[in-house]
């Protein structure tokens, strides 16, 4: 569970990590405040992981925006640092507002069981196939990881991603691919930014960046946790997590959401045989995110020293049990499998409509096409 705890925050960075450098360089930040906003985020993170995973012995594991963070990259450029802060402050206001609420709880007990399975199994195709994509990229380093995971599989399988990982690092090694610099900056002390409110950035950044994130982050995050068989308090998650980015944020925390595609490594089954017991495994994830937080500089040196095909093949085969099981939900239902695949395809088309991306769009073609046809099911029966 703590290499699955590793490997999860190893993902969520690899990631995104260079979308979130692009939109802080757009914003105008210097290296130390990087540095600086970086350490909240891994801080900011491992607080809400570690104390919602304790509290409600459920595997939540909380991440950045990272759709947020790709319309930031597009949108900052002539605001200032100031009115940037304003709009993290504001669009984690407003999340806070849903969760306290119940609105957004209210909405997401609309979800199927069957329709949230699918979307997930929609967003986890992508990494399946770009792990065999990789062949055409790195064929020797991608047909190693393979048969590590696969002899360990059939053996060792709670240790398969451990193999994987070492038979990774060990093949990018002797091929020269490993490139780890040093750096002075391990450790970085916060920087407080004043905020400034402006109505034009907070209409015109603030409300998409809330609801890009509420639609395309917290959404997927939630479903993925009730598509795994759990019961997620929706509004307390919201309202500590978006409580807790309005803290930050003056400090770099500009977003702190519940995680998806990382969750969900945690929620496997290859984690632990029981599912009350994965919550270690986003537990020790937390801790890993404290640690990237408080040695910022150790992220770049790990994230510019593993190539990034190790990275993808990794996430992928770490993914493909889920990926499995989630399948299989969503299509268990007779009544839905229709459905379920019009969620799974849309959702795996990577389509973005209105800047929101595919998940959102999948829930809610699932759900419409589940509403629908199920009802049609029944008035025939």
């Amino acid at each position: 569970m703590i290499m699955t705890g590793l490997v999860a925050v190893l993902v969520g960075y690899a990631s995104s990590l260079a979308i979130i450098l692009q939109a802080l360089e757009r914003a105008g930040l210097d290296a130390s405040q990087t540095g600086s906003w970086l350490m909240m985020l891994g801080i900011g993170m491992g607080i809400t992981s570690i104390g919602l995973s304790l509290y409600y012995r459920t595997p939540i594991l909380t991440a950045w925006s990272t759709p947020g963070i790709a319309l930031l990259a597009t949108s900052l450029t002539g605001v200032s640092i100031n009115e940037v802060v304003g709009v993290f402050i504001f669009a984690s206001g407003l999340m806070l507002l849903c969760g306290a609420t119940g609105i957004f709880a209210k909405l997401m007990n609309y979800i199927p069981r069957s329709i949230a399975s699918a979307m997930l199994a929609g967003i986890l195709l992508r990494f399946g196939l770009s792990t065999f994509e990789a062949l055409q990229v790195n064929f020797i380093l991608c047909i190693a990881m393979l048969a590590a995971f696969v002899l360990t599989r059939r053996w060792f399988p709670l240790y398969a991603i451990i193999a994987t990982l070492i038979t990774g690092i060990v093949v990018a090694g002797l091929s020269g691919d490993l490139h780890f610099t040093q750096t002075s900056n391990v450790f970085t002390l916060p920087t407080f930014i004043q905020p400034h409110f402006t109505m034009t950035t907070l209409i015109g950044v603030g409300i998409p960046f809330f609801i890009v994130s509420l639609a395309s982050q917290n959404a997927p995050g939630i479903a993925i946790l009730q598509a795994s068989g759990y019961s997620p308090k929706t509004s307390m998650l919201l309202v500590c997590t978006s409580l807790t980015a309005i803290i930050l944020a003056p400090w770099g925390g500009f977003s702190i959401c519940i995680a998806a595609i990382t969750a969900a490594l945690c929620m496997a089954p290859d984690v632990h045989p029981n599912p009350a017991k994965r919550y270690i495994a986003s537990t020790w994830a937390g801790i890993f995110y404290l640690i990237a937080g408080v040695f910022g500089g150790a992220i770049f040196i790990l994230f510019n020293g593993l190539p990034t095909v190790l990275i993808h093949i990794l996430a992928g085969l770490a993914l493909i049990t889920t990926l499995m099981n989630s399948l299989h939900q969503a299509l268990a239902e007779e009544q839905g499998r229709d459905a379920a695949i019009i969620c799974f395809l849309l959702t795996a088309s990577g389509v973005t409509l209105l800047g929101i991306g595919s998940a959102f769009w999948g829930l809610v073609g699932g759900i419409i096409a589940y509403q629908i046809l199920v009802k049609r099911d029944h008035k025939i029966a």
